[in-house]
């Protein structure tokens, strides 16, 4: 009797000592800010929903980084109140497993007071988010002071049957999702919805489909979910916890690292998509800029992927922002230019066959 009593006080000690370890486990998680990994391809509203995080009223700081594909960054200054808590990373060419700058710049974060209450990492529409998610799982710095929340993938309902055909990017992007935005669906008919959310279960049965129009997600959506699966993920992506790519654990590649990844400024590796960035120094006439790009999007659409341009135009004090995702153009005025702000006109355009001087001297044709 007795040494069964002690049986069962043993066990008894060891379901204590479980509980115990799952309680300040559950509290080193807890203690350790959450990531998410918001990607999807080009396009499909991740500025608009990282607009709609930062402006709601949740009383949290959130930092974000955006990895933009370019030589000019575009996306940071289309990002609302996010002056003091927004990082951009120039040229999002995922060249390696782990990003030595996106390494740095969450260090950095985590050196400042007061930490954020919560990271929000962009990816470039052209980056599979695997590379990034391996960052956060592999430093050690950030292994312990960060944990993973969730992989959110926004598509467009209006092109994604098309960019899952063309695009090894886009269909990663959904197969490695913990969650899935399917974005802008006024544009698509009830039937067409239905197809492609079963096209997306197909390729991640697992990711809740959450759909939007215009990004507008509740915020419980996105923070907080607590969804992210490794085992799910090491399933998808084996070698994922492997050694770096220059053969150490932890390998941060950089400048220094001796590994070759000098992919051009605007080119992604293995593909034909290509950028190419416009500056204008001259005030733009409105009449002939909108032209310009309407005419640009109706006869070239096909091969414009993303175009994205905040532009100064001639006796306005605001700045005129336009987006077009294939054939689909929008523009408005914005905030005005600040004070001491120099005004000049930016344009990023990401496809294929395109001509950077051509398109240089179209711009230049729209000052007045």
């Amino acid at each position: 009797m007795l040494r069964g009593a002690g049986g069962l006080f043993a066990d008894a000690c060891c379901a204590r000592a479980d509980r115990r370890r799952g309680f300040w486990q559950s509290r080193r998680m807890s203690n350790r800010i959450p990531v998410t990994v918001l990607t999807g391809y080009l396009g499909a509203g991740k500025t608009t929903l990282l607009n709609r995080i930062l402006t709601r009223r949740h009383g949290r700081r959130i930092a974000v980084i955006v990895n933009e594909f370019g030589e000019i960054g575009i996306d940071g200054e289309l990002i609302i109140g996010g002056d003091e808590e927004l990082v951009e990373l120039s040229n999002g060419c995922v060249c390696c497993t782990v990003r030595g700058d996106l390494v740095r710049t969450v260090r950095g974060l985590l050196a400042r007071a007061p930490l954020p209450d919560a990271i929000v990492v962009e990816t470039t529409g052209l980056a599979a988010p695997a590379p990034v998610a391996q960052t956060f799982l592999v430093d050690h710095v950030l292994q312990s002071r960060t944990r993973l929340d969730s992989i959110t993938t926004l598509v467009d309902a209006r092109h994604i049957s098309d960019r899952l055909d063309d695009s090894r990017e886009a269909v990663e992007q959904v197969a490695f999702a913990d969650q899935i935005v399917l974005n802008k669906v006024e544009l698509a008919s009830g039937e067409a919805l239905g197809a492609i959310e079963a096209r997306l279960r197909r390729l991640n049965p697992l990711a809740p489909i959450i759909r939007a129009v215009r990004a507008d997600v509740p915020l419980d959506a996105i923070l907080d979910r607590g969804s992210f699966d490794l085992e799910r993920l090491m399933s998808l992506e084996p070698h994922l916890l492997d050694a770096g790519a220059c053969g150490e654990a932890g390998h941060v590649h950089d400048e220094s690292c001796g590994h070759h990844h000098d992919h051009g400024p605007s080119h992604l590796a293995d593909s034909d998509i290509v950028s190419v960035s416009l500056v204008g120094s001259r005030p733009l006439s409105e009449a002939k800029v909108s032209a310009w790009i309407g005419d640009l999007v109706e006869t070239r659409g096909r091969d414009i992927l993303r175009l994205k341009g905040i532009l100064d135009i001639a006796d306005d004090a605001r700045r005129l922002v336009v987006q077009a995702v294939h054939m689909q153009l929008e523009g408005d005025f914005q905030r005005a230019w600040k004070s001491g702000e120099a005004r000049s006109s930016r344009l990023v355009l990401i496809g294929r066959n395109l001509d950077a001087r051509e398109l240089q001297r179209g711009l230049d044709s729209c000052a007045t």
